[in-house]
Order: C-alpha cells, then structure tokens, then sequence
C-alpha cells in the first residue's frame, strides 16, 4: 500500500497524467477502447480518463491487478465501461483489439526482444507511452523525492528505473513498421514520450 500511495506521488511529480491526457484528447472520441498496460491499482488511468471525453471502453490491464471497487465506481461514474484483465500484457495485446494503448512507467521493465514482440503483436491504432527518461536531471530528481514522502525503498527503485529509461530515439528504433507516424521526444521534467500513430484508412 505504502508503494502504491509512493507510485502515485511520483506521477503526480512527473506529469504523466497531463502528458498522456494532451496526446489522448488529440484523438480521443467517445467510446474509443483504451487498455492501460502495467495499470496497477488503475488511479493513473483514472486521472487521465477525467480528462477526456465521457463513455470510454477502459480495460485495465496487469499480471497482479490491485484495483479497487471505489476506482471501478469513479470510471463508472465517468460514463465509462471499465473492466480489470489480469494478464500478462503480450498475451492481450495479441488477442484483443483497442483502438489506444497506453503505458505508464511499463516500457522499461522490458528488454529489447520483449519490446520488439510486444510493439509487433499489438493492433491498436494509437500507442502512447510515458517512461523514464535517461538523464541527469531524472536520476537528481530522484535525490529529492523524499520531498513528496516517498521512502527510500521508492528512491532507490526510482533510480534503478531512470537508469532503465530511454532517450533519444530508442523506442522507435524497435518498432517494427514504417507505415507508422512515430513521435520520440523528452516531456519535462523527467518523462520520456513516445507515440506511435497508425492513419485510419
């Protein structure tokens, strides 16, 4: 519990919700189907969900889900159909069509093959990912994140995922097509935003 209430610190810190929220409202629309990849106990979702568009499809998805029934109620009250899949995320992303994929903090637990058959096996038309960026600003912050009341299991985790993270162009140098418009860029102040976007035809 003490993790999770720290996790949630930490993307209230980076911005993540804002970030993943601006891209999405790009393209949001009501009933599009959203699965949110590594979605824990789902209040980052959530937060984002608040800023789009009511009526959405969310499917949570996670191998040890901790959502809670007062979460599932709030995304209901959002107008939005919710349901918690606990699954591994290759195994969903290859048997089940969304229109959005989202991942929040995910991406670098997984190495380069795992990457790879995970962007080639998923069929959405929109993938949006917020990860930690690889830089000196990202590992000092994590210096100061006792600031937030993060304790020093989260800190240490924190700079071990920094040094996990990306920068530059990796995420799309993995990406298996070029029929894809994709978007690597630094998101201020410690994210790293990648999006992969596919036109309708």
């Amino acid at each position: 519990m003490r993790s999770r209430a720290d996790l949630r610190r930490v993307n209230w810190m980076m911005g993540n919700a804002r970030t993943l929220s601006r891209v999405l409202s790009r393209h949001a629309k009501q009933g599009m189907r959203v699965a949110d990849l590594g979605s824990g106990d789902g209040r980052l979702m959530l937060r984002v969900a608040r800023r789009l568009p009511r009526g959405m499809d969310v499917v949570l998805v996670d191998r040890a889900p901790v959502v809670s029934p007062a979460t599932l109620r709030e995304f209901e009250a959002l107008g939005c159909k919710v349901r918690v899949a606990a699954r591994d995320a290759l195994d969903f992303v290859s048997h089940e069509q969304t229109d959005v994929i989202v991942a929040n903090l995910f991406l670098h637990h997984l190495d380069d093959p795992s990457l790879k058959r995970l962007f080639a096996a998923q069929r959405a038309r929109l993938l949006v990912a917020c990860e930690p960026r690889r830089s000196a600003l990202a590992l000092a912050g994590c210096s100061l994140m006792w600031l937030i009341g993060c304790n020093d299991v989260t800190r240490h985790d924190a700079r071990v995922s920094v040094r996990a993270g990306f920068r530059g162009k990796e995420l799309s140098r993995l990406w298996p097509s070029s029929d894809w418009i994709l978007e690597e860029r630094a998101a201020p102040p410690f994210s790293h935003l990648f999006v992969a976007r596919r036109d309708a035809p």
